[in-house]
Formats: C-alpha cells, structure tokens, sequence
C-alpha cells in the first residue's frame, strides 16, 4: 500500500482526492497548509506528495524546496494556473510533475502510480543481513524476523547508507553531502537527533545488539554483525 500526502487548503478538492485514491487502495494523509505539511513529512515515511501551489503563507513551491533538502520523494504539483513559467518554477523547485485545475482524478492516480514506480526503480533491489537484522532496500524495510520498525525516510536512507559501508567511518559532511543534501549550517543537532532516533529503533528491535556506533570528533559507523 503507498502512502501518500494530500496538501491543499481547499476542502472539497481534499474530499474528492482523498475518497479516490482510497478506492485506489492507497493510504492517505491530510494537510491543509505548509506547517501540517512539513510536520508529516518529517515524521511519517511517504510514497508521493501532492501538493497545491497556491496556499497562504509559505506556498507549495516554498515548501517543496524545504522537503527537497531532506527528502527525494516524488512531488506533483496541483494549481489553478498553467502557466508555463508556473510550471517551470515549480519543476525548478525539485518537483516531478505538474497539473492543472481542473483535473482528471484517473489521471492523478496514473502520474502518481508511475512516479512511485519510478522511484522504486532507481533503488537498489536486495536485501542487507546483519546477524538477525535485515534491511530491505526495495521494500525500505528494517526488520528481525517477522518484527519491522517502523522508520522516516530520512531514518531509513541513513541507515541504509551506513549499512551498505559497514565499518567504514563517515563524517558529519559526508552524510549531509551524500544523504541529508542540505547545508550543514543547517543544523548539526538535526542530524545528531536523527541518528540518535535511528539507534534507539534499532535497539529496540534488536535487543542487545549495537549496530551504529558514535566515532568520537569523526562521525558514526555501521558495525556489521562479525566485527561488532
């Protein structure tokens, strides 16, 4: 089931997207501005964002800037114009896919169907096995048996990272640069409070078992089972 992020501050087009792509069989979420946007999307692991260019405040381009800073997630924007130079800023702004109001709901779920397929094309298929630990890179899944976690993308993409160089030592830079892609300036403490939510789910899961580890004045590491 892909989840997905239903953003736009009118009501009615909620209503009639939501109801659709439920029938679809799609999981979907809600927000009708740019702070409920942003706050789900850093704590819920989604499939696709479809988001309205014209809200008050910070606006659908504004905000698909901020989600591109931590996250690669297919975006498709909605808006009452089609304007080409609309188009092109949204597009520049690191969106997928544009269409105008009025649309065709068959055709929302057809974009947002390639888009996610896409996506999951250009991932590494397989799986990493760590011990009883088992990270699935297709399914984006952590789990120990018949047990997952449940983990944002931004989690899951700093794990995966790690765990496909074991034992290696990467620094604060190198993982803003290769997986947050966000200035460091940014903020340190984002990427510290992160990794700290990462050890902490892997713990749990894995009672124990200590599989990142804190280099210090270096960065983290991914410790495989045999040399943990």
């Amino acid at each position: 089931m892909y989840r997905i992020l239903l953003v736009d501050d009118d009501p009615h087009v909620q209503t009639a997207n939501e109801a659709y792509l439920k029938k679809q069989g799609y999981e979907v979420l809600l927000a009708k501005n740019s702070a409920e946007a942003l706050s789900v999307a850093e704590g819920t692991s989604l499939d696709a964002v479809v988001l309205d260019v014209d809200m008050p405040g910070m606006d659908g381009v504004a905000v698909c800037r901020r989600l591109r800073e931590t996250s690669s997630v297919p975006i498709l924007f909605l808006s009452a114009y089609a304007r080409e130079d609309d188009r092109v800023r949204g597009l520049m702004a690191g969106g997928d896919d544009y269409m105008a109001k009025p649309y065709s709901l068959v055709e929302l779920e057809l974009r947002l169907r390639l888009r996610i397929r896409r996506r999951h094309d250009r991932e590494p298929a397989g799986v990493l096995r760590f011990g009883s630990l088992s990270i699935d890179l297709g399914l984006r899944e952590v789990r120990r048996g018949e047990e997952t976690a449940s983990f944002t993308a931004l989690e899951f993409d700093l794990l995966a990272f790690l765990a496909q160089n074991p034992n290696q030592v990467f620094s604060y830079a190198q993982l803003y640069d290769r997986v947050w892609k966000s200035p460091m300036n940014r903020g340190l403490h984002n990427m510290q409070v992160c990794m700290a939510r990462v050890r902490q789910k892997l713990e749990l899961l894995c009672p124990g078992e200590s599989y990142i580890e804190t280099v210090r004045r270096k960065g983290y590491r991914f410790r495989s089972g045999k040399d943990a």
